[in-house]
């Protein structure tokens, strides 16, 4: 298809529908996003060519996506949840082995495999996916001193892994990239000040029941707004969008992610822009490279298996084994290097695919882990987290 118009859309969502068709199947857990980007796969360079990824409209609503995607990412971090603040030196001290354990594996990977990516890989292998993880917990029922240990880590990899993943992919830019990542954190850190001080004043909440009396979703515009401001900073400073959505949601945790607003953004970005950037992130891989270029599965199975023995490291600090390599899980990080790299050609001819094969073994490994866990799982009950906003 050349153009870009309603019949586009229509046969996007459609075909983003493979999603929960797959995520759907009994007993085989598959992350609804694999069946998006399968099916991305199919109509996009890998197989049909029936859509342009390159075509600007497509390439601005998946943008809009991915900022949303991260976003909903950052609001998953429990970082108002008091009873995890005593487990965070021991996360952080994992958090650490681990990073120590990917760098050395990184390295040894781009060694091995001729490419000058080291520092990427090694933050890829030290990352983890609260988006992913966080949801399997709650479902799996995982309770205990042991899980909130674990949730922790894994909150600290996420951030800290996507606040890096920008200065290494590309170190001829990182100088640029470092004071572009602090200034939309110094934003963020501006709207977080400005929202928690209309939050204790009583000005959110009369906002909330005004807006829900005139169904004008105020909350949401509001949060859109400067979702696209902070991503507008972003761009304009050659900082990847992920770093702005993330930072938001970070700062919606923080000062508290009214139900309603929850909801909402869960309708426009599952419903709509969540597939529809997957969809577009299949239809640009070039995952028939991985067939022209063996070497490159042999780099995905490396890097998804390197990210599993690193986050093994944590049994090492007395961490449960099973809970360990449930920290590997990846998605977001991953996916955004394979983002960044196919946007501004920073990555070899099929690197992409082979980054997005190791998050799909750092997901199966994941899902062992998660049941495993489950069947040993600890009875003890667990401390609440402060109540969200109506």
């Amino acid at each position: 298809m050349s153009g870009f118009g309603f019949n586009t859309l229509a046969l996007l969502v459609v075909i983003g529908l493979a999603g929960p068709v797959l995520a759907s199947i009994p007993n085989l857990r598959v992350p609804i996003i694999i069946g998006e980007l399968v099916a991305g796969m199919v109509i996009g360079r890998t197989g049909f060519g029936i859509i342009d990824d390159q075509n600007p409209t497509f390439v601005l609503l998946a943008n809009i996506g991915f900022a949303l995607v991260m976003f909903v990412v950052g609001t998953h971090v429990p970082v108002r949840d008091s009873t995890l603040r005593s487990s965070i030196p021991g996360a952080l001290a994992r958090a650490v082995l681990v990073g120590a354990v990917a760098a050395g594996l990184g390295a040894g990977a781009a060694a091995i495999f001729g490419t000058t990516h080291a520092a990427v890989y090694g933050v890829l292998m030290a990352s983890s996916s609260a988006a992913l993880a966080l949801p399997v917990i709650d479902g799996l029922g995982l309770k205990g001193p042991s899980v909130l240990s674990v949730t922790a880590q894994i909150a600290i990899a996420d951030a800290a892994s996507i606040v890096l993943l920008p200065l290494v992919i590309d170190p001829r830019r990182a100088p640029r990239a470092a004071l572009g990542a602090l200034a939309v954190a110094g934003c963020s850190v501006v709207a977080f000040i400005i929202l928690r001080a209309g939050e204790r004043s009583g000005w959110r909440k009369r906002l909330h029941d005004y807006s829900e009396e005139h169904r004008w979703a105020l909350e949401l515009r509001i949060s859109l707004a400067i979702l696209f401001a902070l991503a507008a900073l972003a761009v304009s400073t050659h900082v990847s969008i992920m770093l702005a959505g993330f930072a938001l949601g970070l700062v919606i945790a923080g000062v508290g992610e009214p139900r309603r607003l929850a909801r909402q953004l869960f309708g426009i970005t599952e419903g709509f822009f969540s597939p529809l950037f997957f969809v577009w992130l299949g239809a640009s891989l070039h995952v028939r490279d991985l067939g022209a270029h063996p070497r490159l599965i042999l780099l995905g199975v490396a890097l998804g298996l390197g990210a599993i023995v690193a986050h093994a490291a944590g049994s090492l600090l007395k961490q449960p084994l099973t809970l360990a390599v449930f920290s590997a899980a990846q998605l977001g990080v991953p996916v955004a290097a394979a983002t960044i790299g196919t946007e501004n050609h920073l990555l070899g001819a099929g690197e992409p695919a082979a980054l997005i094969l190791s998050a799909i073994i750092t997901i199966a490994g994941t899902s062992i882990a998660g049941s495993l866990s489950s069947r040993t799982k600890s009875p003890a009950p667990q401390a609440d987290p402060e109540p969200q906003h109506e």
